[in-house]
């Protein structure tokens, strides 16, 4: 039945000026499951792709054994659960199967071993095959992808078979841990399949994020989510980002000069997921304006899968008083200045990439204000660290960079108001 997923629009503004000029409006569109969402646990259909390079040799792969013995712990016996492993080759160590005995499914992952090279594109393959073979709208498939080094000249690869995960509603989850490894890439593959990409720091924090990973798995009310938005006439989106859970500037395809459509993956019982859209909207004389319909189209999975879909207006007041026009909403330019700080760092590296250095400084340097201005004071450091990197030594660190990149990527999970 219809009602399982509530779409809420919020402007920045209550009432905007009515100008001769174009203007920037910004929406937040909240995607979040109801109460009508059924409790029921949907089985998992879940493929763990790690890395046992001779890099993750020690406290990499002893922390792995024990992650992926956490998560087969808190499957049930109607779930499908494989492992690959990949160096220069691959092995499918467990193929997909349901979690039955526990005690000899255990021995096979203490049995891992670290050696040789990397090659990602080979893991991802056969990581794909034993998912593929249970996907479906039945089951919520997810790719765990866990690496800490650089593959070798296979980069397209990896990004076409993520894009091919997407078709077979496989979204992947790819963990970075350390500092020698592509951020781009696994952005990219996490991107090309409605997933997520995250770093981590240290060993010790594999297991946490495997836990939360598997948490937010068994939460999923709804996937194979899609947003299209119908625009009014002369309405121009200039961005659109996903902001909870993180922020990432999400690609869209334009379906006509008026229409366009953005795949969001799934939606969980928890956090859901919002949207901030960043309009541009021409003079128009005072008055009350639609300037976009957008309709969510979702799968209930289960048994028996349902196909729903939800609808909402983004409505904005115009007025030529000045004092109707000057409040706005805390709550929006509050995730508006995250985005902001995040965007920065962005900029940054983009300047230091095409040589503009002087630039990504005060990028930086921009970046460090708002974030201590947040009350980020740990991230702001890290923000003037690199601009004086910058300064002194023409570059930022891989392991500064992947801080700031990851860190004001969840600026949003600590809103205050």
């Amino acid at each position: 039945m219809a009602g399982e997923v509530q779409l809420q629009c919020t402007t920045d503004k209550p009432c905007y000026p009515s100008t001769s000029s174009m203007q920037k409006v910004h929406v937040l569109l909240d995607v979040k499951a109801t109460t009508m969402q059924t409790l029921e646990r949907t089985p998992i259909n879940l493929c763990m792709v790690i890395d046992r390079s001779g890099s993750m040799l020690g406290a990499k792969i002893d922390q792995v054994k024990q992650a992926v013995n956490y998560v087969l712990d808190q499957l049930e016996t109607d779930d499908f659960m494989s492992v690959v492993l990949f160096n220069e080759r691959s092995l499918v160590v467990l193929p997909a199967q349901h979690i039955q005995d526990l005690d000899q499914l255990k021995a096979r992952v203490n049995g891992l071993q670290a050696e040789g090279g990397t090659s990602m594109s080979k893991g991802l393959k056969d990581g794909l095959t034993e998912l593929i073979k249970h996907a479906g709208p039945t089951r919520i498939s997810r790719m765990i992808l866990l690496t800490d080094g650089q593959t070798w000249e296979d980069e397209s690869d990896c990004r076409h078979l993520a894009s091919e995960a997407k078709l077979n509603e496989v979204s992947i989850t790819a963990l970075g841990i350390g500092e020698d490894w592509n951020e781009a890439l696994l952005d990219a593959i996490a991107r090309n399949s409605t997933g997520r990409a995250d770093y981590i720091d240290t060993p010790d924090k594999i297991v946490t994020l495997f836990q939360e990973e598997v948490q937010q798995l068994q939460d999923i009310a709804v996937q194979g989510v899609k947003m299209s938005l119908r625009l009014s006439k002369d309405i121009q989106p200039r961005q659109i980002y996903r902001v909870i859970p993180d922020i990432i500037d999400l690609s869209h395809t334009a379906l006509s000069d008026r229409d366009i459509m953005v795949d969001i993956g799934t939606v969980d019982k928890q956090n859901g997921q919002t949207l901030l859209i960043d309009f541009m909207l021409p003079s128009r004389a005072p008055g009350r304006y639609r300037i976009a319909q957008a309709e969510l189209a979702y799968t209930v999975p289960g048994e028996t899968p349902i196909n729903e879909s939800v609808r909402s207006d983004v409505i904005i007041m115009l007025s030529d008083d000045e004092s109707q026009t000057q409040d706005q909403d805390g709550h929006v330019m509050n995730i508006v200045e995250r985005v902001t700080a995040y965007q920065l760092q962005l900029e940054a590296r983009e300047a230091v990439n095409t040589g503009k250095l002087d630039v990504a400084t005060v990028k930086l340097r921009e970046a460090a204000t708002r974030l201590l201005e947040m009350g980020e004071a740990e991230l702001a450091a890290e923000a003037e660290k690199e601009a004086v990197n910058l300064e002194e030594q023409g570059e930022m660190s891989a392991t500064g960079t992947k801080k700031l990149q990851y860190g004001t990527r969840k600026l949003t999970q600590r809103l205050d108001g």
